[in-house]
């Protein structure tokens, strides 16, 4: 059984407790208590089980970039318009799943079992405690630290927020633990919490915590180094194990993407998985929200984005005069090798057909394909069967390589073990730390870094993780929320009414236009450039602009959400973030 699957846990708890009536010596079902459900290690196991639901599921994982600043969508989310966003629309403040693991903790030490597979199921318990209250810090910043199994008549119910250092603390007390008792036997079904995986997990925690406190003064958070050396010190772990490993089998224009559009995670790599099943019926709606022009959000990459993907010779690509001005199917030829397995281009194919990019979906020409399927079998239904990772060893490399350069401790040796490997998987055959700070990376994102270690980490970490559900919180920790103004920058259109054969298959695929014509030709999709919505950056020519006519502001108070009103309304001591009042 794979135990991520909800359906399935829940199922296991009702037979658990419809077996009790075949033994005189438990009680009925409808007197289930501590004194019989937490007595062996497969009591423990099962309801353990349970927690496993407070893992994302794989839909939502391929969600988690929409709002960030390296594609655009078919509206601009309300968070990032002027007064669009109040307390009344944030979510997020529910607290049940941390009821049934703090239940688990007040009563796992009576089972008669050795303590160490009592401190197995502790660790794991604490480690989704660990994982519940992150997301809570990360969203809201400071939250009421709950230890114990609340009660409708508990005085604590409703008391105020307690500080972002205590639960923190309280987090990596927690991870501690996890990481020390958690079994660490590899588990090759990618499904299961263990060592190795708690260790990354708080690889990612610290580097989070560690870079917020850094890039945030205003909030006077101290230890910055502190939870920075302990991220370091956690991704060391997990890659001295030698228990995984880049995925580098096979084609090399295929070693990245097959990470994501396959049932069977890559046991190698990645280290835990969202894991899908065809026969148990366990899916996620990867095609159809990605290619839907009404499900999904059409998320489109920008050219921006597209831009700080080196050449295959590991040169920068803005260094190639009139990088802006190539079209489509020049500017992708010859980059690394991540580009081909990330957006449609070239010669790729869907069902054995040549499939350009669709601006039935993409509004920018630059159309994901990461974790969608070749075959258009489920592009209108919610039954993709490719398993999602959750967390994979690149992330474990690119936590260590950046809390290192954090630290200013990043070195050659640290480069080679870490960044190198990533670049020598996407084909590039100069992967040598560059020695000049990249100008291009430096305008347009990150003109405060002055680290090139540190510059280039950041690229490495964006395009490896694209479309994982990192950037907006990169973003956030890095207090760089002002990039989610960056526009939505498209292709390079030459001149309008012109016929642009974006793959050279030899057909044309689409027409920039002002109107649609009487007739068209066979194949060919006219994008109406209305001059509101759309428009091309020189008037008659230019990039594509998409949603340049909607205002969007960043303010700092956002760096954290609002607490949702509804449950301020019912414990004011809560109190209201800053300027969300």
């Amino acid at each position: 059984m794979l135990i991520k699957m909800k359906n399935s846990v829940y199922l296991l708890l009702i037979l658990a407790m419809v077996s009790c009536k075949k033994d005189l010596n438990l009680k009925p079902f409808d007197k289930l208590s501590p004194d019989n459900a937490f007595n062996t290690e497969a009591d423990l196991q099962l309801y353990a089980n349970s927690f496993y639901k407070i893992l994302p599921d794989g839909s939502s994982i391929i969600r988690g970039d929409v709002m960030s600043d390296y594609m655009g969508g078919k509206d601009v989310n309300n968070y990032i318009i002027p007064g669009a966003y109040t307390a009344t629309q944030s979510t997020g403040w529910s607290w049940g799943d941390l009821r049934n693991v703090n239940y688990f903790l007040e009563h796992y030490g009576q089972a008669k079992i050795p303590d160490e597979a009592k401190n197995h199921y502790a660790g794991m318990a604490r480690f989704f405690r660990a994982m519940f209250y992150f997301e809570k810090v990360k969203r809201f910043g400071d939250v009421p630290w709950y230890s114990k199994t609340m009660t409708i008549n508990d005085q604590d119910l409703y008391k105020g927020r307690d500080p972002r250092t205590m639960v923190m603390d309280s987090v990596l007390a927690d991870l501690d633990f996890a990481c020390a008792n958690i079994r660490s036997k590899k588990d090759n079904t990618c499904s299961q919490i263990t060592k190795w995986v708690a260790l990354a997990f708080k690889s990612r925690v610290c580097l989070f915590e560690g870079t917020f406190r850094k890039y945030h003064p205003e909030m006077s958070l101290p230890d910055n180094a502190k939870w920075l050396q302990a991220a370091a010190d956690a991704a060391d772990e997990v890659i001295k194990s030698a228990q995984y490993s880049l995925n580098t089998a096979g084609d090399q224009t295929m070693t990245y993407r097959n990470l994501f559009i396959n049932e069977t995670p890559n046991a190698s790599e990645v280290i835990l998985a969202y894991v899908c099943n065809k026969s148990l019926r366990v899916f996620n709606d990867a095609n159809w929200y990605f290619t839907s022009a009404t499900y999904g959000n059409r998320i489109s990459l920008i050219k921006t984005f597209m831009d700080t993907y080196l050449n295959i010779d590991g040169s920068r690509f803005t260094d190639t005069p009139g990088f802006d001005t190539l079209h489509f199917e020049q500017e992708v030829k010859n980059r690394d090798l991540r580009l081909q397995q990330t957006i449609r281009m070239g010669n790729y194919k869907r069902d054995g057909q040549i499939a350009p990019p669709d601006f039935t979906y993409t509004y920018t020409g630059y159309q994901p394909l990461k974790f969608t399927m070749d075959s258009k079998a489920t592009d209108g239904v919610a039954e993709n069967n490719n398993s999602i990772p959750i967390i994979r060893y690149a992330e474990v490399l690119l936590n260590k390589a950046e809390a290192k350069a954090e630290l200013n401790g990043f070195t050659t040796e640290d480069w080679n073990s870490t960044i190198r490997p990533l670049r020598q998987r996407a084909g590039l055959k100069n992967t040598d730390m560059p020695q000049l700070i990249d100008p291009y990376l430096a305008a347009k994102y990150y003109p405060g870094v002055k680290s090139v270690a540190l510059m280039e980490i950041r690229r490495e970490r964006g395009i490896e993780l694209i479309l994982e559900g990192f950037r907006f919180y990169d973003l956030m920790r890095w207090g760089l929320g002002s990039l989610l103004t960056n526009p939505y920058v498209g292709l390079y259109v030459p001149a309008m009414d012109v016929l642009m054969d974006l793959n050279e298959d030899g057909k044309p695929d689409v027409s920039f236009v002002k109107k649609i014509p009487a007739t068209k030709v066979p194949g060919v999709y006219y994008f109406l450039i209305d001059g509101d919505q759309t428009k091309l950056s020189a008037g008659n020519s230019g990039n594509l602009i998409w949603l340049g006519n909607i205002n969007r502001k960043w303010e700092d108070y956002k760096y954290v959400y609002p607490i949702p009103y509804n449950d301020l309304v019912l414990n004011p001591a809560l109190l209201q973030n800053r300027l969300w009042e």
